[in-house]
């Protein structure tokens, strides 16, 4: 009987533990999630700054969080700006490489104040906006 309850109590532990670190796994990915969603206005910030390349992008936004941007989101995501007209680009030599610096327009700035005032709004009123404008 009591090799029994221990038994019991182990798997409850077990059970118990398993949640909590499921939990704290299920945190991390929404931290995770959460700065994904961030990348883009991140990169339209820094690039408010000043110019910047893509690899330098990179090392910012680890330095600013932690996380590792994946070129494969951020070349396309610059060409993307630049065929919309938000960022122009140009290419600068450094010793013997070419690399190449994007910097916002004015077509780019006013898109950062919107992003900027998006998050100025209360989450509520920004789920509202975003249910409404998908009504449309």
């Amino acid at each position: 009987m009591v090799h029994v309850q221990i038994l019991k109590f182990s798997e409850s532990l077990i059970y118990q533990n398993s949640k909590y670190f499921h939990g704290e796994h299920l945190m991390v990915k929404v931290h995770d999630a959460f700065l994904r969603g961030l990348e883009r206005p991140v990169i339209l910030w820094l690039l408010s700054d000043k110019p910047r390349h893509g690899y330098e992008l990179i090392l910012e936004f680890k330095r600013l969080t932690g996380q590792k941007l994946k070129p494969a989101m951020v070349y396309p995501f610059l060409r993307k700006l630049e065929k919309g007209g938000f960022v122009v680009s140009e290419w600068v030599e450094k010793g013997k490489r070419r690399l190449r610096y994007y910097s916002l327009t004015k077509r780019g700035e006013r898109l950062l104040r919107n992003v900027q005032r998006m998050f100025n709004k209360p989450l509520k009123q920004v789920l509202m906006d975003l249910i409404n404008h998908r009504k449309t």
